[in-house]
């Protein structure tokens, strides 16, 4: 993950940070490239950028080694840095730098600064301290009496201030531990740049990950709208229709058999060996057995998400679509600690570090702010008077997302005073999860009638679109899937209704995407409801969806 990490480049190095990955090698590289080097100086740096990142790599390694030894040492040593890279920087201005230094001795003055920033990115201890001022002297000995060229050694050797300090055993006695955050993430970063050899290419090792790294990085690249704050998008809400497809698969659909005599999990298990592996570390198991998830309820539980997630399942599209709020919330949480940190004098490393972001009460309020969710399972209540498998499945999601709502609708038989006769009433309601796991009543709304009159699909989505908030409203099917870096563009794609750009007629658009054949759909929210929601029907008319939004894009 330190790989993948995108440097905030808000820092005190005056260098553009990339990420790790894209360094990784490069200073073994250029320490080859330097070790055969028979030309000048600026000929052995127009090599070095031929590759910019590897140009990027040595500049960094440079100029935060510089950096990390002025804080570490003071007094005597602190001396001794200063007037070192005075040296090497005039020389390296003057164009004399392959004079100045042996570059033979590259690698071993490289292998002794590894070892100094292995100790410096672990706690600091007594032994550690020792540690760090042996492996300061070895640094020292190596740099001043095989680095440098003759002249400036016969200098530095000479040099009362630094002789008296030696004999006296006071150089580098002293050491200043990195206690900064940003100066601790600067050590980590320069240690992977001495340490890590693995290539961009083997990270990360699954495919899948690969192709969707490689899809989102790709579509940066797009002549996409700036994205504005979270508080100041556009709100949405994504919406859902449900009937009585499956919700999530039980133990017992998992180990049955076929007629060939493989089972689901069987069959994933080999389709998907790696994340197989990957999910057996998360829950703390080795090679388990089927027996095995049995003794263990959560595991069980994990194991039944696990299958369903790939799946054509509702959980699997529940936990798609709330990607958006999990997009939210971090980048919320972000935009709120980096004003907090400029505003504060905090360092970059303190303020860009997400961990924690899911709990923060600010970023979880913004983020239900702008985002809402609602699934609408029209016959939610009669799988729940008749105990079907759906109904505790449905339940079990709303537990496991706050955020969730359920819609669906009620039907009560209403028995007249005399007693003689019965009438049906239709609610619809909108549910979620209390603190105890138990449905949650938010709203009820008494429809005229039966609202099922055409088909049941768009009437279950026209019955509860009333619960939906904000200005755009995406519809997609329960067999759905999203990705955590697609939803991240959400906020881009909103500022498409604004229109700033003028690419879209003289009108703001209100179908901003339309994909019938994948049942997905953005379009303005009061559009819809103006329109008379998603499906139109009479007793004596019926459009429904795919003509509906035909319509809709041609007169507005």
């Amino acid at each position: 993950m330190d790989l993948l990490m995108m440097p905030s480049n808000c820092g005190n190095l005056m260098l553009v940070q990339w990420p790790l990955f894209l360094l990784t090698s490069k200073i073994m590289l250029a320490n080859d490239y330097a070790s055969d080097c028979k030309d000048s100086q600026y000929e052995l740096w127009d090599r070095i950028s031929k590759d910019e990142y590897m140009a990027y790599a040595v500049k960094e390694c440079y100029y935060s080694t510089e950096k990390i030894l002025h804080s570490l040492v003071d007094a005597e040593g602190q001396h001794w840095v200063v007037r070192l890279f005075r040296d090497l920087n005039d020389s390296i201005a003057q164009g004399s730098l392959l004079v100045t230094i042996n570059l033979k001795k590259l690698q071993l003055v490289q292998s002794r600064l590894t070892g100094l920033t292995g100790l410096l990115i672990r706690d600091e201890t007594a032994g550690r301290a020792a540690g760090v001022t042996k492996a300061l002297l070895e640094l020292y000995e190596v740099v001043t009496h095989e680095f440098l060229s003759q002249n400036l050694r016969e200098q530095f050797d000479t040099w009362q201030l630094l002789l008296r300090a030696r004999n006296d055993g006071r150089l580098f006695s002293k050491i200043l531990w990195p206690k900064d955050p940003e100066m601790k993430e600067q050590l980590k970063r320069l240690h992977l740049l001495l340490t890590v050899k693995d290539s961009a290419t083997n990270i990360p090792k699954n495919l899948e990950a690969r192709r969707r790294l490689q899809f989102f990085t790709n579509s940066l690249f797009m002549d996409i709208p700036q994205a504005k704050p979270v508080s100041e998008m556009i709100p949405f809400s994504v919406f859902t229709p449900y009937y009585s497809e499956t919700v999530l698969y039980s133990m017992s659909e998992l180990c049955v058999e076929n007629e060939d005599g493989i089972s689901i999990l069987f069959y994933l298990q080999k389709i998907y060996p790696d994340e197989w592996a990957n999910f057996l570390e998360r829950i703390g198991c080795g090679e388990s057995s089927e027996d095995d998830f049995k003794e263990s309820p959560s595991d069980t539980m994990e194991l039944r998400f696990w299958v369903s997630y790939r799946g054509q399942t509702l959980a699997r599209t529940v936990r798609g679509m709330m990607y958006y709020r999990r997009a939210l919330m971090l980048q919320s949480y972000l935009e709120r600690r980096c004003l907090g940190g400029i505003e504060d004098g905090n360092s970059a490393a303190e303020y860009i570090d997400t961990q924690g972001y899911e709990l923060s009460p600010d970023a979880r309020a913004q983020a239900d702010i702008k985002f809402t969710y609602v699934v609408s399972c029209q016959i939610y209540g009669l799988q729940k008077q008749t105990k079907k498998q759906e109904a505790a499945d449905i339940a079990l999601l709303l537990q496991r997302n706050e955020a969730l709502r359920v819609a669906f609708i009620h039907e009560e038989e209403i028995i007249s005073r005399d007693g003689k006769a019965t009438t049906r009433e239709y609610y619809s309601k909108l549910v979620k999860a209390d603190v105890h796991g138990k449905d949650q009543e938010i709203y009820c709304i008494k429809l005229p009638g039966n609202p099922k009159l055409g088909e049941g699909k768009p009437e279950n989505q026209n019955h509860a679109i009333i619960f939906t908030r904000g200005d755009a409203v995406q519809t997609i099917d329960m067999n759905q899937d999203n990705y955590l870096e697609e939803a991240m563009k959400m906020r881009n794609l909103l500022e498409e209704f604004h229109n700033a750009h003028g690419k879209h007629g003289i009108r703001k658009p209100t179908i901003l995407v339309s994909l019938r054949w994948r049942h997905l759909c953005r379009n303005r929210r009061l559009v819809l409801l103006l329109w008379g929601n998603v499906f139109l029907l009479t007793s004596k008319f019926e459009c429904t969806m795919d003509i509906l939004m035909f319509l809709i894009g041609y007169f507005t």
